[in-house]
C-alpha cells in the first residue's frame, strides 16, 4: 500500500468514525432534548390543569357569592312585603276591632270579664280600668256588673284591665295586650 492509499483509508476510517461518533452524539443530545421536552411538555400539561382547577374553583366561589347575595336580596324583599302585608292585615284587624266596639257584643264582652275578674278576686280589693274611649259605658257596666269602674289614665284600645293588688296579680284583657302579642307571635307559613 502506498502512503496515499494509506492516507486514504486512515481518512476513510477517521471520517466514518468520526461519523459513527457525530451520529451517536446526535442521538445522546436529541434523547436529552426529548427527555427535557417530555419533563417540560409534563409540567406545562400539570400547570395547566392546576390553572384550569383554579379557575373552576373561583368560578364556583363567585357562583356561591353571587348566589348568597342573591338569596339575600330574596329574604330581603320577602321579609319586606311579608313585613307590609303584616301591617295591612293588622290594620284591618284594628279597624274590625273599631267596628265590633261599637257593638252590644262588645259591651257584652266587657259585662263578663268584669264579672269574671270579680269572681277571681273574691273578697280581695280589686281595681278594675275600662279604656277611656269606652267612658259613655261606664255607668252601664257598673250597673250590669256591680262593680265600681275607673276609667284608665291610658288608652289601651278596648276592653279591660284589672288590678288586685295585694296578691300582685294583674288581669289584662285589653285588645292592645292581645294585638301585641299576636304581632310578636305572628308569621307567615311559607312552604
Amino acid at each position: 500500500m502506498t502512503i496515499e492509499e494509506k492516507l486514504k483509508h486512515f481518512l476513510d476510517a477517521s471520517v466514518e468514525t468520526a461519523n459513527a461518533r457525530s451520529v451517536k452524539t446526535i442521538e445522546e443530545y436529541q434523547k436529552g432534548l426529548d427527555s427535557v421536552f417530555d419533563a417540560y411538555k409534563t409540567d406545562v400539561l400539570r400547570k395547566q390543569a392546576l390553572q384550569i382547577k383554579l379557575s373552576e374553583e373561583n368560578l364556583r366561589k363567585e357562583k356561591n357569592t353571587e348566589l348568597s347575595k342573591r338569596q339575600m336580596e330574596i329574604r330581603r324583599a320577602v321579609g319586606e312585603k311579608q313585613e307590609e302585608l303584616k301591617s295591612r292585615l293588622f290594620g284591618e284587624v284594628e279597624e274590625k276591632l273599631e267596628k265590633y266596639k261599637k257593638t252590644e257584643a262588645y259591651d257584652v264582652y266587657l259585662a263578663e270579664w268584669i264579672r269574671r275578674a270579680k269572681e277571681f278576686a273574691g273578697k280581695e280589693e280589686i281595681q278594675i280600668y275600662i279604656d277611656p274611649a269606652d267612658q259613655d259605658k261606664l255607668a252601664g257596666l257598673e250597673g250590669k256588673t256591680g262593680a265600681k269602674l275607673t276609667i284608665s289614665e291610658y288608652g289601651f284600645q278596648g276592653g279591660m284591665r284589672a288590678v288586685i293588688r295585694s296578691k300582685n296579680i294583674l288581669i289584662d284583657q285589653s285588645f292592645e295586650t292581645k294585638l301585641n302579642e299576636i304581632k310578636q307571635d305572628f308569621s307567615f307559613n311559607i312552604q
